[in-house]
């Protein structure tokens, strides 16, 4: 079951604040189990955990099923929320390096990830890497028409299916769209490719337990009905008749909230398991893109401890006294390796023989909050059980609920993105996309302007 711990923060926070705080947690729980909030319309990721969708559950497992029978890569192309949480999930379970494994030690097809980014390298190179291969592509966006993936599945598509039959190209596409709208749904229903269902009250960056994460999850082969239980899991534990304050998420938005009015401006997420580092940039997009609006939230900030101790240690340490950290830990590690004798002890770490290196992990994590919190710099802890899919569908699931609530106690509306739209609509017209041709003439003179200065 998951731990949340906020014991090194009292001296940070006053017990009074949480009574002050506690009527505000209170609403916001209220409006977001009741579906009142603004947003509203986008609470649809409450309700995943209850796979109402079973018959979809089920296609999914028979696609990735499928799929992990007849192909060695599975592109996923997407970005934000259309492939963060497959990757952090699948990053977080697997082998630390298992694109260098055999086909017959991995666990299945190599899943690798496209249009998150506009690099013509790294396109050039992916195909370089597929040509000649068993390749399927599972491509998910609502519109169809996002930029960065609408680009990659055209370029990868060229250049891999231009000369495959109709039937091979219906085998190798799937598509994870909008129910009735759309470029990926009039694609799908021309060529008649597989499809699966982006609801339409889920967004992006809370769609992971959707078949917009569970796809590529089961496909990678972990166990998308553990994962699902991990989150139904931690939300019948929010649900349990207890004080607010005293449930976990509850309990986390109510503290960060605090933090953030007393002027702790960057939120630090860290773990001392390097495979989590995708579920720190999940986490990045699921609070940035929610809670930071109308000039609020904590800048959201992911970290790979110990590694980043050694470059990014001296900044929290003794930088301005503006982070708080929140940590993620697993009480087990999968496999232990204990620290050998070494007579000659020339390394000076004779003392540490027959040491368990999970000790020493642990060991770690636990001196560097205590020095952290003596250097002025808050922190919290979130501990799972193991890295498992049961794990993190508990984490997922606590952090979407969280945030929701932090959002709601600062009056932000946690399931909109209006910013985002600023930088889309500059490109389009210096692209010179139809329709923006005098959005394109004004950023031109802006440019000229700057030049001559």
């Amino acid at each position: 079951m998951l731990k949340f711990d906020d014991q090194m923060t009292r001296d940070f926070i006053a017990l009074h604040e949480f009574d002050a705080i506690s009527g505000q947690l209170k609403v916001a729980c209220r409006e977001l189990d009741q579906r009142t909030c603004p947003g509203s319309d986008y609470t649809g990721w409450l309700d995943l955990p209850n796979r109402d969708n079973q018959e979809e559950l089920i296609r999914v497992q028979e696609c990735a099923q499928r799929l992990r029978e007849e192909i060695d890569y599975l592109v996923v192309i997407g970005i934000g929320g259309s492939y963060l949480g497959a990757r952090a999930i699948i990053e977080a379970l697997s082998h630390h390096f298992d694109a260098h494994l055999s086909e017959d030690q991995r666990s299945g097809p190599k899943i690798v990830f496209a249009g998150h980014q506009l690099s013509s390298d790294y396109l050039y190179d992916l195909i370089e890497l597929l040509r000649g291969k068993r390749v399927a592509f599972n491509v998910i966006s609502k519109s169809g028409t996002t930029t960065e993936p609408a680009v990659a599945f055209r370029v990868l598509r060229d250049a891999l299916c231009r000369d495959v039959s109709e039937e091979i190209f219906r085998k190798r596409v799937i598509i994870t769209t909008d129910r009735q709208r759309g470029a990926l749904r009039r694609l799908a229903d021309e060529h008649g490719l597989e499809t699966f269902v982006i609801p339409d009250d889920v967004g992006g960056r809370f769609s992971v337990l959707t078949p917009v994460g569970l796809l590529p999850v089961a496909t990678a082969g972990i166990d998308i009905d553990e994962l699902l239980d991990g989150a139904a899991s931690f939300r019948d534990q929010e649900a349990q008749e207890a004080e607010f304050l005293a449930k976990p998420a509850g309990r986390y938005a109510a503290v960060r909230t605090l933090l953030v009015r007393k002027g702790y401006t960057t939120e630090i997420l860290g773990c001392y398991e390097p495979s989590m580092r995708m579920f720190t940039e999940w986490w990045k997009q699921l609070f940035g893109e929610s809670a930071c609006k109308d000039g609020r939230g904590a800048i959201p900030l992911g970290v790979d401890f110990t590694t980043d101790l050694h470059s990014l240690g001296q900044m929290i340490q003794e930088g301005p006294r503006k982070f708080f950290e929140t940590i993620i830990s697993f009480k087990k590690a999968h496999h232990e390796v204990t620290i050998p004798d070494d007579g000659t002890n020339l390394d000076q770490l004779q003392y540490l023989s027959g040491t368990p290196m999970s000790d020493v992990n642990d060991k770690a994590m636990l001196g560097t909050a205590l020095a952290h919190v003596a250097g002025g710099v808050p922190n919290m802890s979130v501990t799972c059980e193991k890295r498992s899919a049961f794990a993190l569908g508990e984490l997922i699931y606590f952090f979407e609920r969280a945030c929701s609530l932090s959002c709601l106690m600062d009056t932000v509306n946690p399931f909109n993105q209006p910013g985002v739209e600023a930088y889309k609509s500059n490109m389009f017209a210096l692209l010179g996309k139809p329709g923006h041709e005098e959005r394109r003439a004004e950023l031109e003179r802006h440019i000229a302007e700057r030049r001559i200065r």
